[in-house]
């Protein structure tokens, strides 16, 4: 018997979703979708996120398998620790995470503005599920060194995506066909 179609649940970083984004425009193709709703760039309270992908996850009937980018990968891993959910997800395809240790290019949230949204530290246990680390070498956010160190403390599998930046617009992405392979792999 086959095992049941998984919902993708769709988990943006702190800038939210937008229109271009690969994230986005990913929605449009897979047959179960939802996307964690936007909070707004300055609404930092991580709690609120997580309450927010929470209550998408709990109102998923069968598996799910989560793509996150930026910093939704971070909210994913303080996620999994507070969840009763987890026993959900086949798999969660991380995406550029951020290295939210060092200080932010400028337009970005800062360290302290961070930790005051709950944000710091980031999570280093291991997820309760398969997880695959999108990495870029040259990302603006997260240095290649520290996001594979991260997602050795996840239990992630990696990825070296070679120089796509932060995997989004501005670094000159919109479709990213790469993703639906690696969710097939984690489905």
């Amino acid at each position: 018997m086959a095992s049941p179609t998984p919902t993708f649940l769709i988990v943006p970083g702190l800038r939210d979703n937008v229109s271009e984004h690969w994230q986005t425009l990913l929605t449009a193709r897979l047959p179960q979708v939802r996307t964690v709703p936007p909070m707004g760039r300055e609404d930092l309270n991580c709690a609120d996120r997580l309450k927010a992908i929470e209550r998408e996850i709990a109102a998923i009937e069968g598996p799910v398998v989560i793509v996150a980018h930026s910093g939704g990968c971070v909210m994913v891993a303080h996620w999994a620790k507070i969840t009763r959910h987890a026993n959900a997800v086949r798999g969660a395809l991380l995406a550029t995470p951020p290295d939210f240790d060092s200080p932010m290019p400028a337009g970005y949230p800062s360290l302290e503005a961070l930790q005051a949204g709950g944000w710091l530290p980031v999570p280093r246990e291991r997820l309760p599920f398969r997880s695959l680390v999108a990495m870029s070498r040259n990302d603006p956010l997260g240095e290649f060194e520290r996001v594979r160190e991260l997602a050795k403390a996840w239990g992630s599998e990696t990825v070296d995506l070679g120089e796509v930046g932060h995997l989004n617009p501005a670094s000159g992405f919109g479709e990213w066909p790469q993703a639906e392979e690696f969710i097939r792999e984690l489905s």
